[in-house]
């Protein structure tokens, strides 16, 4: 099989395998209202069939590019996504709770949707990346933050049933501040393919701190545009002043304003969809999700947020901060180099360390490592998306 056809293959097997977990959705919620094995079976089914179809993706990519599809942003959110499948398939046949597939499968499809905004290419490695050590790592740590992350959608269940989101107050407040995060992404994805549809393309022309004429590239028309920058359009390979549009808000030159824009761009998206869905309901989010935790125990969500957290804890110590080091030591010839990618992991590691601390030290359980849990998914998206595209650093590659 040539390369261009394995390459071609790996992204039906990814496609097939999103088109199942949609599916998927609809027994699952069958199967948490009325109980019926068969829905949970063929929910199961499903998702068993579009897991394979991901390990596919995954194993023929690798085939194509002659190493582990995890080196950029693409790649990698998408190991993550296939990685929070496979924990919840690990997690279903310890604790039988199709609830928690009803809920982590729109996640997981979040995060695929998601890596798809992002270029796909099959490129060579640079050369940092061309070691083992970094497959190692980037499997380990996609692998840990995919087990952590289901402690996430547990903590969610746990708050839907025991929250009460028709009062006013902070609790109601916050969970459905996190449902409207999760909605922001659903705005980013649509936003970017209309424009992506669309074919949009803009690109602004400035000088940088250091007096040198930089070129930011657009994909969605510029809200905001760096200092002193004017449009400019490719002509035989240079930059030429052009007539569009040219932003509303102008940002200092070291910040990245087209990453930013892009930011911009999903938060307007997704406001504007959580406004209809408010519009149209009448209801909150987590009173339209309420109804599918009435039958939830509480004391198995509570116990499946602290064992997922047992387990993905060591594993992301392992791959976020000693194979790191080793990968880092052979890259940049430094163990440790305050690179905000490298701060940001350790971050993570404190505050999970910080968690089970205060499960098993101070005995929090319930609603408040339900919490604990929400904010851990919120550390670990913030290192893996926003440190990548906004502050720049030794990983800014990604």
């Amino acid at each position: 099989m040539s390369t261009e056809s394995m390459i071609s293959l790996s992204s039906s097997s990814l496609f097939f395998s999103f088109i199942l977990f949609l599916i998927a959705i609809v027994p699952f919620g069958i199967a948490v209202k009325s109980r019926k094995q068969a829905a949970i079976k063929i929910a199961l089914a499903l998702t068993v069939i579009g897991f394979l179809a991901q390990l596919t993706y995954f194993i023929l990519r690798w085939m194509a590019s002659g190493h582990a599809p995890v080196s950029n942003l693409n790649e990698f959110l998408t190991f993550f996504g296939i990685m929070l499948i496979g924990s919840f398939l690990v997690f279903y046949y310890l604790y039988r709770q199709p609830v928690v597939g009803l809920f982590l499968l729109p996640v997981s499809i979040l995060i695929i949707a998601y890596a798809s905004m992002f270029a796909n290419e099959v490129a060579p490695l640079i050369p940092a990346l061309q070691s083992h050590w970094l497959t190692i790592h980037v499997i380990t740590v996609a692998t840990a933050s995919a087990v952590l992350s289901v402690s996430f959608v547990t903590g969610l269940i746990y708050l839907l049933k025991n929250v009460d989101t028709a009062q006013k107050g902070k609790r109601s407040f916050f969970l459905e501040l996190v449902l409207y995060f999760l909605v922001v992404v659903v705005g980013f994805i649509l936003v970017t393919s209309a424009f992506r549809i669309t074919d949009y393309k803009a690109s602004y022309q400035f000088e940088n701190q250091q007096g040198e004429i930089q070129v930011h590239d657009y994909a969605m028309p510029a809200i905001v545009v760096p200092t002193g920058s004017v449009p400019a359009k490719k002509v035989a390979g240079s930059y030429e002043p052009a007539e569009h549009y040219g932003g509303l808000l102008e940002i200092p030159n070291s910040i990245e304003a087209a990453k930013s824009n892009s930011v911009l761009w999903s938060f307007l998206a997704g406001s504007v969809i959580y406004l209809l869905i408010r519009l149209i309901a009448r209801k909150k989010i987590a009173q339209l999700l309420q109804p599918f935790t009435n039958r939830v125990s509480s004391t198995l969500m509570d116990e499946i947020s602290y064992r997922s957290v047992v387990i993905g804890f060591p594993l992301f110590a392992l791959g976020g901060l000693f194979f790191a080091m080793i990968w880092a030591q052979i890259a940049w010839s430094r163990f440790w180099g305050w690179d905000p990618k490298e701060v940001w992991a350790l971050i993570t590691f404190l505050f999970y360390a910080a968690f089970l601390h205060l499960r098993l030290g101070k005995e929090w359980t319930g609603e408040k490592t339900a919490w604990l849990a929400i904010i851990g998914f919120g550390t670990i998206i913030f290192n893996q998306i926003f440190v990548n595209l906004v502050i720049a650093g030794l990983h800014s590659y990604a």
